[in-house]
């Protein structure tokens, strides 16, 4: 293993990059929405991605007009999860997107240190339904951190725990806000979508089957030369 392999961590965001969750809490968020009287759109949705679940409830609770005590708004963002987790509880690996466990294996077998780095609270139940907790090195999620994306509080944590320096990470991420939480964090970012939703990602792919290891490897070595 030459020395530039050595010196590259992984930091992977969970919904949308590995996994395709965003159905589940879509649907979720719907049936809350509807709960109270007022429709949740798809399009919607797309603003909650990398968003946390209480702030998540409050711009669903702004778009509805709707005012609700801070107890009230635990019980909402209680019962919208629970209805989530009976969904993911259902997950299989035919729900991996494309190239995930490929580019895990790959990582996996050139001693790459890989960590997640997801808003999630339940990232553990995802990976165990999905078949991937076994290539994580280190594992941060809404659990652990006190702020969401796209405060950079998650990803420079895992770094931390995968003992490697923040321009050593490359960070996989298909929302704005994680992207911009990775640059906070003068880190690599590898945005997973469309170009023109993830500005300031130094390279965008549709999904983790349009990157081998090589060009990363290659991408990350260009971008610590340029700096």
């Amino acid at each position: 293993m030459n020395n530039k392999t050595q010196h590259i961590a992984c930091i992977f965001d969970l919904d949308g990059v590995l996994v395709d969750t965003a159905v589940y809490h879509y649907q979720a968020w719907k049936q809350l929405a509807n709960s109270l009287g007022f429709d949740f759109t798809y399009a919607q949705n797309e603003q909650l991605k990398g968003v946390s679940r209480m702030r998540s409830l409050d711009m669903i609770l702004k778009w509805g007009g709707i005012e609700k005590s801070e107890a009230e708004r635990e019980a909402l963002a209680s019962l919208k999860n629970s209805w989530y987790v009976a969904m993911i509880s259902k997950m299989t690996t035919d729900e991996l997107l494309p190239g995930s466990l490929k580019i895990l294996e790959n990582l996996k077998a050139i001693g790459a240190k890989i960590a997640l780095g997801s808003a999630s609270k339940n990232s553990a139940l995802i990976l165990k339904r999905t078949g991937l907790t076994h290539f994580f090195d280190a594992i941060v999620d809404g659990n652990e951190v006190t702020t969401s994306k796209p405060d950079p509080e998650v990803f420079v944590k895992a770094a931390e725990l995968l003992g490697a320096t923040n321009k050593d990470c490359v960070v996989f991420e298909d929302a704005l806000a994680g992207v911009q939480a990775a640059i906070a964090a003068g880190m690599y970012v590898v945005g997973v979508g469309e170009t023109e939703n993830l500005p300031g990602a130094q390279l965008v792919i549709k999904d983790l089957s349009e990157i081998t290891i090589a060009e990363l490897l290659a991408l990350k070595n260009q971008e610590t030369e340029k700096g």
